[in-house]
């Protein structure tokens, strides 16, 4: 019989497992009964298994996704054992990636805006949140809008506002908020990949 890695790994911490708290002295009959009928190897064979790629820096360390078939939720998120960079091991971001689905229960669902010296958070939509945060950046534009430095040099420049990038994106999503971000003239833009 062939196993693969994948089914070796899992195979050895579940006896690992087993063996580590039947030494503790405890009864495990109802556990083990309930982990028969549902496994999570059952559900990885059922599960629908897509291929992607982390995306937390440019390495581009292979993952594989199980997506129950059922409801269309992600329930496992792991390295790809055939992925020729990072052959099935994961950084400890790639490792965490599982907490960005909507598996996890404190995740922000909703806009929480607070505003000038309050002490309150109060619920807001989208559409207000994006018209507020273009008017800002309209507001700033035109009031701090640089066009020459001191020696009389064309700079085309805003330096009252900042952009902070998150490592969350793809290559290509983040060249094009650098490049949008230049076209509004910020100078201050970084990455947070790149930290």
């Amino acid at each position: 019989m062939e196993i693969s890695r994948r089914g070796f790994l899992s195979m050895s911490g579940a006896i690992g497992s087993g063996v580590a708290l039947s030494t503790l002295g405890l009864d495990l009959t109802a556990l083990k009964a309930h982990a028969a009928e549902v496994t999570k190897m059952d559900r990885l064979r059922t599960a629908k298994q897509t291929t992607t790629i982390c995306c937390y820096c440019s390495v581009g360390c292979g993952l594989i996704c199980s997506t129950d078939k059922l409801t269309g939720k992600i329930f496992n998120i792991e390295g790809d054992p055939d992925h020729p960079i990072n052959e099935g091991s994961l950084c400890s971001k790639g490792a965490g990636l599982f907490g960005l689905t909507e598996a996890n229960e404190h995740r922000l669902r909703k806009v929480h805006y607070r505003a000038p010296k309050s002490d309150k958070w109060e619920e807001k939509d989208w559409d207000w949140t994006l018209k507020r945060i273009a008017r800002l950046v309209k507001d700033a534009r035109d009031k701090d809008f640089i066009t020459r430095n001191a020696k009389d040099q064309e700079v085309n420049r805003v330096e009252t506002i900042g952009h902070l990038g998150t490592s969350n994106i793809n290559n290509e999503e983040c060249w094009l908020l650098s490049m949008s971000c230049r076209a509004m003239g910020l100078v201050y833009i970084d990455h947070q990949a790149r930290v």
